[in-house]
């Protein structure tokens, strides 16, 4: 068994969609990134990698990289879910945690989960996704920024 843990942390910016775990939420204001700047997505895929000893997000998909720009984070996913067959590994459990000031978002939470669990090929059960404000405190807190942490345990396919 091997376990990952993941971060990701993005600045709000007036005129980009917010998309969270592949979700567009409704907002004045969305995440500023090279691709799609989803989070969630972002974290987990660094957990993920972590778990398979493959680096971070940055070496396979390298913000300095004009064809990676707007990507679509979940692509990014399916990417390194790639990877996991290639390697005989298996998702067995991701614990994930949103924090955002704004909007609220926990009417999205199961949607988040559920695309992440399509794209790793995981029954939806395995996969949970939180939401967490800062309480008003420091940058995530003032509304200026969103935030996800991830961890993940892998295993060899075929294991119970």
């Amino acid at each position: 068994m091997r376990v990952g843990i993941g971060y990701d942390i993005h600045q709000l910016k007036e005129g980009r969609p917010l998309i969270l775990g592949g979700v567009h939420v409704p907002h004045t204001h969305g995440l500023d990134g090279h691709s799609d700047a989803d989070v969630l997505t972002h974290a987990v895929c660094d957990a993920v990698l972590g778990a398979m000893g493959e680096g971070d997000l940055g070496r396979h998909y390298p913000s300095s990289n004009p064809a990676f720009h707007n990507m679509d984070s979940l692509e990014m996913l399916r990417g390194i879910q790639a990877k996991l067959v290639q390697r005989g590994l298996c998702l067995v459990s991701l614990d994930t945690v949103v924090v955002a000031q704004a909007p609220r978002l926990g009417q999205y939470v199961a949607q988040m989960g559920k695309h992440l669990a399509e794209v790793l090929q995981v029954d939806s059960s395995l996969v949970n996704v939180k939401v967490k404000s800062h309480d008003y405190l420091g940058t995530l807190g003032r509304g200026e920024g969103i935030a996800a942490q991830a961890v993940c345990l892998l295993d060899r396919m075929g294991q119970d």
